[in-house]
């Protein structure tokens, strides 16, 4: 009997139904594919391909278009803040698309498919992201775009340390190592603050951007894991729809967020006036509003869809992984400084990038010789009963 228990056991592991918590995985009935069903599989992979994808275009284009706003003469925090979840009536596109798919095979299909739990969940996380989206967006309008970003891929520490807390996703020497030179890189940073803050700001305002920018780094590495536990204990089926679906909820009640905020600092009635005065022109004020949203829906989309398809600290990796796109960008649009000590901290950034990376490959690669062994050794116990 154990030895049969052996076997479902490993069945299991290998068609996908069950993944292991330690490699981030998420209870998924949907990534069911077992090697006769190529179709499944060729579709996983352009979904990984399309999330990572999104998120390139999110991870990049979202902190250029915000750093646009505020350089240009933008000063609504709270607006900036909207405008990162705003664009997230964009999904009832595909979600409308998928409906009428499930109506075809089902003509009692719901519209919607979370339930009252996972509901509750999201309305939860979309609040946490809009507090986020705050810290980021205030933080930013004090902080080179170049500073940010570099402060941000602090978060794949975060991430590590919660993904620990909450998912029990566990360290590694070389998860250990990619936090160590990470948090050096921001003390980096914060040292030589002086060399780096922009014309006409004072270092008190320069160290405000900083901590919040930190704040924010910590809180989405927090809130990424917590997607994941989201689909762990939501006790329904997880497929690509229903991904969608939450991240529109999230979307929703961040907008929500704040727009309250709006109100309450009067952002609304000053963005008349702020795009007659926005240095690039009033109609391409409104442009630079629209843009913004869709590169940071792009980055959300792009986040929840590879933690579906992958798991959660491949989020943080590509967040950090897209740290030299948005340097070279920022320095190019902005003529933004790139003094030594964001070199430094770009090359410790990268270092732990890589020191992660690696040891997410050996990790994986040990995993399959495991593997490989145990079928080995319950093929041939059970030829031996």
């Amino acid at each position: 009997m154990d030895v049969e228990k052996a076997k479902q056991d490993l069945e299991n592991q290998t068609r996908g139904k069950t993944m292991s918590i330690e490699s981030g995985g998420v209870v998924e009935p949907t990534r069911d594919t077992t090697s006769g069903n190529s179709n499944k599989s060729r579709l996983m992979v352009f979904l990984i391909g399309l999330n990572v994808l999104l998120s390139a275009l999110g991870n990049t284009g979202g902190p250029l278009m915000s750093r646009l706003y505020f350089h240009k003469g933008g000063k609504r925090e709270w607006l900036s803040a909207f405008l990162e979840t705003a664009g997230f009536p964009i999904l009832l596109l595909p979600m409308y698309l998928s409906y009428r798919s499930r109506r075809r095979r089902n003509p009692t299909a719901s519209f919607f498919l979370s339930t009252p739990k996972v509901l509750l969940a999201c309305v939860i996380l979309g609040i946490l992201t809009g507090v986020d989206d705050y810290l980021y967006a205030y933080g930013l309008s004090f902080l080179p775009a170049s500073t940010s970003s570099l402060l941000i891929s602090t978060q794949l520490g975060f991430t590590a340390f919660f993904a620990f807390l909450v998912v029990r996703q566990r360290f590694t020497s070389f998860s250990l190592n990619a936090v160590a030179l990470l948090t050096v890189g921001a003390v980096v940073l914060g040292l030589h603050g002086s060399s780096d803050r922009p014309s006409g700001q004072s270092n008190g305002d320069y160290y405000k951007g900083f901590f919040l920018t930190l704040g924010c780094a910590a809180l989405y590495g927090l809130i990424l894991p917590l997607i994941e536990l989201t689909y762990k204990k939501a006790n329904q089926e997880i497929t690509y729809s229903l991904v969608v679906e939450m991240q529109l909820v999230m979307g929703a009640f961040a907008t929500l967020f704040c727009a309250i905020g709006m109100i309450f600092a009067k952002d609304f009635q000053a963005i008349p006036d702020e795009a007659k005065n926005f240095e690039l022109g009033e109609v391409r004020y409104y442009v630079v509003l629209v843009w913004c949203s869709i590169f940071w829906q792009f980055f959300f989309v792009g986040t929840v869809g590879v933690i579906f398809c992958v798991h959660t600290l491949l989020t943080g990796i590509l967040i950090a992984g897209f740290i030299p796109i948005t340097e070279v960008l920022s320095v190019i649009c902005f003529n933004e400084k790139f003094g030594s000590n964001k070199a430094i901290a770009l090359a410790l950034s990268l270092w732990g990038l890589a020191s992660y990376s690696y040891g997410d490959y050996f990790e994986t690669k040990q995993k399959k010789k495991e593997a490989a062994l145990r079928a080995k050794i319950l093929e041939e116990c059970s030829r031996n009963n």
